[in-house]
């Protein structure tokens, strides 16, 4: 039997919000990039860029690096994003170890925001789920001293583990304590996916700790 292959081809974006990981180079500029030497603020996973966007509309002061691998996610965080008329957000599409591996320094980023990531549910693929021990370890040395990292989930049992986790690190501290996690943060931007999930009825898992300064 003849089998043909379809091939998707990926939308065009052509944004000047837009950078493509592929494309960039190895430890890239990026104060030329965004024209300023400001702090870099990375999300994992932006969606469609609603949290990246109100975020970047709060705080003008800061740079942010939108990265997601899906292409219809990035071409609509860009759309989103000149819609607001930002200057302070690139979307990059990539795959997040290897984009952080690549294109950021060492203490180079101020946060990171990590939004309703693949919960992976089912037991057996939970090894497949992005924050993990290995994870944390990767991404520490790229936190400054003093950062924040948030997470947040609609899934139960990945943020309690999540939560479970950064208790453990010696190199972090739990800005929510007493609290390992929070249903409600105020401040805190809501996705769409974040809507969604509450008004089924779901709770949200909000989970900050900052970078440890020296001593």
């Amino acid at each position: 039997m003849l089998q043909v292959a379809i091939m998707h081809t990926l939308i065009p974006i052509e944004s000047p919000l837009f950078l493509s990981g592929s494309e960039l180079d190895e430890q890239p500029a990026w104060a030329m990039i965004f024209g300023n030497r400001n702090p870099l603020v990375l999300e994992i996973g932006c969606g469609i860029g609603d949290f990246v966007v109100a975020m970047a509309t709060r705080h003008p002061e800061l740079n942010f690096i939108a990265l997601d691998f899906y292409n219809k996610g990035c071409l609509k965080s860009c759309k989103r994003a000149e819609r607001a008329e930002l200057t302070n957000v690139r979307i990059v599409r990539d795959e997040a170890r290897s984009f952080i591996r690549r294109c950021l320094a060492p203490a180079s980023l101020q946060a990171v925001f990590i939004n309703c990531p693949d919960p992976w549910p089912k037991r057996y693929q939970r090894k497949r789920r992005l924050v993990n021990q290995e994870f944390i370890s990767f991404l520490e040395p790229y936190l400054q001293p003093g950062a924040i990292l948030h997470f947040a989930t609609d899934f139960d049992d990945y943020g309690i583990d999540v939560a479970n986790l950064l208790r453990r690190q010696p190199g972090f501290e739990n800005l929510l304590a007493p609290d390992h996690w929070r249903h409600d943060l105020e401040g805190y931007p809501r996705t769409k996916y974040m809507l969604k999930f509450m008004a089924e009825g779901k709770e949200i898992y909000f989970v900050q700790y900052r970078r440890r300064t020296a001593e």
